[in-house]
């Protein structure tokens, strides 16, 4: 297929390619928004509630419910598109900020977590620069709405640190590395689908987790979270029906969230992420009746102010050569340029992966 063919693409049944822009964007939102809710709310439960704070095993248990739902769903081997050795990276970024996410939830509350990780936005766009296939420029005001979220999320953070006991240093060094893992992964997601247009979502889903599976086994026997988890999970069995539950949600937001990448980019997948994720925090606060402050509000506004401009239309500058010239050796050298700028760019995409 044709880098500029458009793949055809549905979600859960729902034929994405047919229908107008704003749609696919309602339909993969709604999808991804419903899925994080219920596992915002489930992970809150599960770590603060419950006090059980085993990351990397919550991780192991999940991918193998992603299995089952791919599954269920049609997907085989047969249907691959890629080689496996194209989603050793992914996967390995891909456990390691899961794992590092839920795990950062011992020495952070929810809140402050998911504030960490909504700044993910920026480095996301800083890195897309610098992958193979994708070498993505953004204009100035996307960069404008990226720092306003992130002012506002450490405003949030700080005044976060003021009413939590539920916060330390190595939460923050956690889930730190998680938003740099986080920065490669849905680049690195963008540039699959950018470079194979025929790979699904189910896919990538597959692969990924079939992959990161076996990562996840050394920092469990390491830490030894493998064997605590496991005895404390078997004296609480229900633990395994909320574990089953929160991934089968979080299933319908992977495969949206990747319809999104697929679709819109990593970027504006970011945005919408930390759209999901402000609506969450109040969800948290109003559920688990936590103390919300002035500097949480000036934070929240913030990240308000930030989407708003995202939202901003871009302001194209006219394409090169849309103009006519009057001589016709005046137009060949700028298509010259024009098409060796386009090989160089086809060189560049052309690059591995891996």
């Amino acid at each position: 297929m044709k880098k500029n063919e458009e793949q055809v693409r549905s979600l859960f049944g729902i034929s994405l390619t047919s229908r107008p822009k704003w749609q696919q964007f309602l339909i993969c939102s709604s999808g991804f928004f419903f899925g994080y809710l219920v596992n915002g709310i489930c992970e809150e439960y599960v770590y603060n509630r419950l006090q059980f704070s085993y990351g990397w095993y919550f991780t192991f248990v999940q991918g193998f419910v992603y299995l089952a739902l791919i599954y269920v769903n049609g997907f085989t081997t047969k249907q691959m598109v890629n080689s496996w050795n194209t989603y050793v990276k992914l996967s390995a970024v891909l456990m390691g900020s899961h794992g590092l996410t839920k795990g950062s939830l011992a020495w952070l509350n929810y809140p402050a977590q998911i504030m960490f990780k909504s700044t993910k936005v920026l480095p996301v766009m800083i890195m897309g620069a610098f992958i193979p296939g994708l070498r993505r420029k953004y204009p100035p005001h996307e960069y404008v709405s990226a720092i306003l979220l992130v002012v506002g999320l450490i405003l949030f953070t700080l005044a976060d640190a003021q009413t939590s006991p539920n916060f330390s240093i190595i939460g923050v060094v956690m889930i730190s590395g998680a938003l740099v893992m986080d920065s490669f992964l849905g680049n690195l997601q963008e540039a699959i689908f950018t470079m194979s247009p025929e790979t699904t979502q189910m896919e990538m889903l597959f692969c990924s987790t079939v992959v990161g599976l076996p990562m996840l086994i050394p920092p469990m026997l390491l830490t030894g979270e493998l064997f605590r988890a496991w005895t404390s999970c078997s004296q609480n069995p229900y633990v395994y029906g909320v574990l089953v539950f929160e991934a089968m949600a979080t299933f319908i937001g992977q495969v949206s969230v990747l319809s999104l990448i697929a679709l819109f980019g990593a970027a504006t997948t970011a945005m919408v992420t930390t759209a999901r994720k402000a609506v969450t925090l109040l969800l948290s606060y109003l559920l688990f009746t936590k103390p919300l402050t002035e500097q949480h509000a000036t934070g929240l506004l913030l990240i308000t102010m930030g989407i708003t401009v995202k939202l901003l239309p871009d302001s194209k500058p006219p394409k090169r050569g849309s103009v006519p010239t009057p001589s016709t050796h005046v137009g060949e050298p700028a298509a010259q340029e024009e098409a060796s700028l386009q090989k160089i760019e086809e060189d560049e995409e052309g690059r591995p992966l891996v």
